[in-house]
């Protein structure tokens, strides 16, 4: 018995350090060590043995079952350190090599208007301020000469919250309201940033980008304004602007005036514009017999539309990168 032992193990030795497969190699360690495995059988013949040779069988038993799970151990390992040698040879990168290039990202169309209005308004001594877009209603109907009665405080334009304390700004003018009380004149601001009216469609979004003006010194009036808005859209779309001022009433401003661009043959209405009504000067706490000033409203998604070319607004917010690429 103690020959056929010994042959099994020598045998078992063999099989164990030719194995290739992981696979293989857990099939070798069940039918040798396992419940049922052979060495496992031999243990079971001690119960039928006499004491001094259960013993001494029982020892040998245990050298062979002790050095094939060392074999079976040592062989698993080999076989692990091999692939993953060939996972991290197939894997390797040669840093030698020429990238193969990513995608540049680039700047939304809205963002890329919004920072060129700054620049050429920056340029021409305004000030960037920015504000709240959650606002009250002082800020941002009262304090600008906007009556209860009038359309934009109905629900079906505001945002309003539950209560009806707050709402979100349906314009960036109360930037300007709270520039005014901040600080003393002379103002020369430009405020953009998102706005929010109860409007879809493609032409309208009931989220929106606004850049607003604000001029307030002494002696300030309708000669400045024009002057400076005409410059600002002769740099914006680099070309002389035709440009035609047109009445229309604003409660902020008194005069008002929308400004209309010629466009081939066409011609269109890109902001509005006028001077600053007295009662919101009043409002906080500017002298308007001493103080005047201008004040002017522009989309941002309109410009960016007639610049680039676009002809509907819900392009700017569908996030398609087949549209947004262009712009790269």
């Amino acid at each position: 018995m103690s020959n056929d032992l010994e042959e099994l193990s020598s045998k078992a030795a063999t099989e164990i350090e030719g194995a290739t497969d992981p696979r293989v190699l857990e099939q070798m360690r069940v039918d040798l060590l396992g419940k049922k495995g052979r060495v496992t059988e031999l243990l079971k013949q001690l119960g039928g043995m006499a004491p001094d040779q259960r013993k001494a069988f029982g020892e040998q038993v245990n050298r062979v079952k002790e050095t094939l799970s060392a074999a079976l151990e040592r062989k698993a390992q080999q076989l692990g350190d091999a692939e993953l040698a060939r996972k991290l040879a197939s894997e390797t990168i040669d840093v030698t090599l020429p990238g193969r290039g990513e995608d540049v990202g680039a700047l939304h169309p809205v963002t890329r208007t919004i920072r060129r209005i700054e620049r050429i308004f920056n340029s021409m001594g305004f000030e960037s301020v920015q504000g709240p877009e959650i606002e009250d209603d002082w800020h941002n109907f009262q304090a600008l000469n906007i009556p209860e009665s009038h359309p934009a405080r109905a629900m079906q334009d505001t945002f309003y919250a539950l209560d009806g304390s707050r709402l979100l700004r349906t314009h960036t003018s109360p930037v300007q309201i709270r520039t005014m009380k901040q600080r003393k004149p002379p103002i020369r601001i430009i405020c953009p940033g998102r706005v929010y009216r109860v409007d879809f469609d493609r032409t309208h979004s009931p989220m929106f980008h606004q850049v607003e003006g604000l001029y307030v010194a002494e002696n300030v009036g309708l000669a400045d304004l024009k002057h400076d808005l005409m410059r600002f859209l002769s740099l914006f779309f680099e070309r002389d602007a035709e440009v035609l001022f047109r009445p229309s009433y604003f409660p902020f401003v008194e005069p008002g005036a929308d400004v209309h661009m010629r466009w081939g043959d066409r011609w269109l209405e890109l902001l509005g514009c006028g001077v600053v009504h007295p009662n919101v000067l009043s409002a906080v706490g500017i002298d308007p017999e001493r103080y005047t000033g201008y004040a002017f409203g522009m989309g941002v998604e309109r410009l960016a539309m007639l610049r680039y070319g676009v002809d509907d607004l819900r392009l700017f917010f569908n996030n398609d990168l087949r549209f947004l690429e262009q712009f790269r």
